[in-house]
């Protein structure tokens, strides 16, 4: 619902906006009520210059362009950006950023413009408003390249201001907490974004407040059986468990306070559930051989005293060889810092933390805790190289280097979710890297000249090979040169989808003779020297080149060399263009003829008065034919006919089927449906492919709704497989092209139909 123009143009204060929300049934926080009741009536033109004055009147205003929407739980829409200015808030967000969390849908939702928000509030809240808008748009999906799209969009409006991702994980989170109001299959679509890229995200920027609810509840609702199975087995031993902490606690506490640490923290901590089910899985354990569901946490004053009551608990516990980690020493890429440690407690292993004040509070609120702003959102000196992995997708995409879409999608999930390998540079500072990762993986992300340029590495002060697999706590040097350029045998060894794209798009852009020559080595060896160059500049090469979507043959033997197509590929659309070619040169002649006296019948034909009502097909009167069944054409579609090989009849396609493309024009001839063609009860076959969410019932859903408009299924196969959607193939009867298309939208309209796709087109 848009708000009146009137209001937008010159809004004013409620009377009581406080008393408004209690009629409406909305509690306020009260730091929110404690603003409300410190500023005065009227928002007027001017941009408020202090806190309070800037929430109480970013939420005024919320509040009276919101009025009359609702939510689909029935609430004022209101609640919602209060309780995502709340969100934000509690993990110690800027003024300018909670007032973004209250502003976040004013501008896609009403009338008010990104210039008025400007001048209520300043530059720096319209920026943010409009980052979240942009990002407003973005539905993830499992169709590739949309969600490569999507990913696009936003990790450019990240670079721009990394507080918008800030305010849209609030926005996450509270829409999660409320999504019992939806449709079951909009809750999965939404679960399954919020657990693939959401919560990584989450994580990935040190916000671990929400990345465990995300998790949590988007496990609730993907895996319910096992979120409920793990609750009742989590609850059923709390008060064991809490008797068993307790008293852990407070023997730490003493042992803490007798060497004068009497000023720490010692609290027991619950796992997530996700966390406890996800290492199940990794671990293939049932719940009992989980023994950390439950840790401990010491927060202490100094950095000094983590390593005293490090001491501590080693003392009073016996330590699990190969379980401290030390993250103070070597903090991870998000900032995260702590030492942990797993000890045998009680008779059972307890695993406990040991950190600052400080450190805790940015392991919960990651970024919005330590982020140090310049003009415009960008990272203080000193803290950008913790965001590295954003700068260099960023730059990734905006080269123009991630036209695949697999490949970007696998690149930002290899940056998104946990790293496994951390490393040190000359200097001293940490990377991240994927588990297996080589000197290569390592040179490319410190920055793409350097691992171009690369020719060499020491690995702990000695030279090393590049192959070699980093391992945790090496220092890693890279030697470059400027006469050095990769090699594509460094293909076989990274392990990093950034490293092996910077490699292809260096061989694309800046070798290309060296990949026609490797190429053509390649395709050389396995067809042999004898007449290879003629086969090089024949038609059928040619033809391979355009099916591969490439001009000439250069670019076919370029792509090749340098891995953009494989082998196999070139060789399977090669003998298949030699074997139409060959085939069609033997018996031009005979068919050519053939060809043109069935087109002279045809031409006679339609000069002959009217068609037999129970001819189907004009063009083919007294002649066998079949339709052909790569594109199974139907009434209503343009069709065209080919002669077959050897005089055994005509195949009907539709006019845009690829098969009837490649076949020479002298064995094609013209036909058309007849319009008038009284042929009763005639139904065609149509192969379908549908992409569904995988669930107990789709197929039956699907199957009765075509059997209630009437329609024939003759076969239907089903494939799934573990967290991706389920495929159906079905094989149904329709009458024309009319009801393919009717049918098509009522299957697509289904609730758990993510893409469907008329397969068999040649």
């Amino acid at each position: 619902m848009a708000c009146d123009s009137s209001l937008c143009a010159e809004p004013q204060l409620r009377p009581n906006p406080i008393q408004s929300c209690d009629d409406y049934g909305i509690n306020l926080p009260d730091w929110l009520k404690d603003c409300i009741e410190q500023i005065p009536p009227g928002i007027g033109q001017s941009c408020p210059t202090d806190s309070e004055a800037l929430l109480s009147r970013a939420f005024d205003l919320a509040f009276q362009l919101h009025e009359g929407q609702f939510r689909a739980s029935g609430e004022p829409y209101i609640v919602h950006p209060v309780a995502v200015a709340d969100l934000l808030r509690d993990i110690g967000a800027s003024t300018s950023v909670i007032a973004a969390g209250f502003l976040h849908d004013v501008v896609e939702d009403t009338d008010v413009t990104p210039d008025q928000l400007e001048d209520y509030f300043g530059s720096e809240v319209r920026r943010l408003v409009e980052g979240v808008t942009k990002l407003g748009g973005i539905h993830f999906t499992n169709r590739t390249e949309a969600q490569a799209e999507n990913l696009r969009k936003m990790f450019l409006a990240m670079a721009s201001d990394i507080r918008v991702v800030l305010v849209k994980l609030a926005d996450r989170l509270h829409n999660m907490r409320t999504l019992g109001s939806l449709q079951s299959d909009k809750q999965q679509r939404i679960a399954r974004e919020t657990r693939e890229i959401y919560a990584p995200l989450a994580n990935r920027l040190g916000i671990g407040r929400f990345k465990w609810e995300l998790e949590d509840l988007a496990f609730k609702l993907l895996e319910p059986e096992a979120y409920r199975e793990i609750q009742e087995q989590v609850a059923t031993k709390r008060s064991e468990r809490e008797e068993r902490l307790s008293a852990t606690v407070q023997l730490l506490k003493d042992r803490l306070e007798r060497i004068g640490l009497d000023s720490c923290e010692v609290i027991g901590r619950p796992k997530h559930l996700y966390g406890i089910w996800s290492k199940m899985q990794r671990q293939e354990k049932a719940f009992h051989e989980i023994y950390d569901v439950a840790a401990l946490r010491i927060i202490v004053p100094s950095v000094e005293a983590c390593y005293r009551a490090l001491a501590v608990v080693h003392e009073t516990f016996r330590p699990i060889p190969g379980r401290f980690k030390d993250y103070i020493g070597l903090p991870k890429p998000n900032g995260y810092q702590s030492l942990h440690t797993a000890v045998i407690g009680r008779h059972r292993p307890i695993e406990v933390q040991i950190r600052t004040a400080e450190m805790h509070r940015i392991a919960e609120f990651g970024i919005a805790a330590h982020w140090k702003y310049k003009e415009g959102g960008s990272p203080a000196a000193g803290e950008a190289e913790r965001f590295n992995w954003l700068r260099q997708l960023v730059d990734w995409q905006q080269e123009g280097a991630s036209n695949d879409h697999n490949d970007y999608l696998a690149s930002i999930k290899e940056d998104l979710f946990d790293e496994e390998v951390f490393v040190f540079t000359p200097k001293g500072d940490v990377v991240g890297l994927r588990k297996g990762s080589t000197p290569i993986d390592f040179a490319y992300r410190i920055h793409s000249e350097v691992g171009n340029h690369c020719h060499g590495t020491r690995i702990n002060d000695r030279l090393s090979t590049l192959s070699t697999p980093l391992q945790n706590g090496d220092f890693v040097e890279i030697l470059t040169s400027k006469t050095a350029h990769p090699s594509l045998d460094w293909l076989n060894f990274v392990a990093t989808p950034t490293a092996r794209n910077r490699i292809r798009q260096w061989y694309k852009r800046s070798h290309r003779d060296e990949t026609i020559v490797r190429g053509k080595e390649l395709l050389e060896k396995e067809l042999g020297r004898n007449g290879f160059d003629g086969l090089l500049k024949s038609d059928a090469m040619t033809k391979v080149a355009e099916r591969c979507n490439l001009q000439t043959t250069d670019d076919l033997l370029a792509a090749l060399g340098f891995g953009a197509i494989t082998l196999q590929q070139v060789l399977n659309r090669l003998r298949e263009e030699v074997r139409l070619q060959s085939v069609s040169t033997t018996k031009a002649l005979s068919n050519a003829d053939l060809a043109k006296q069935l087109t002279e019948n045809t031409e006679a034909s339609s000069t002959k008065g009217s068609t037999p009502d129970g001819v189907l097909i004009i063009g083919v009167e007294g002649l066998d034919y079949r339709l052909g069944g790569c594109c199974s054409p139907l009434p209503g579609e343009q069709i065209i006919g080919t002669v077959a090989l050897g005089n055994h009849g005509i195949t009907i396609h539709r006019q845009d089927c690829t098969n009837a493309c490649m076949i020479p024009s002298e064995r094609r001839l013209p036909v058309h449906w007849n319009k008038h063609s009284n042929i009763e009860n005639a139904k065609f076959p149509i192969q379908l492919r549908i992409e569904v969410l995988d669930r107990v019932g789709i197929l039956k859903d699907i199957l009765m709704r075509l059997s209630d408009s009437g329609i024939n299924v003759s076969d239907a196969r089903v494939k799934t497989a573990v967290g991706k959607p389920a495929c159906i193939d079905l094989r149904i009867e329709l009458r024309d092209a009319t009801q393919l298309s009717k049918t098509m939208s009522q299957i697509k309209s289904m609730a758990d139909v993510l893409a469907i796709a008329r397969t068999g087109q040649g």
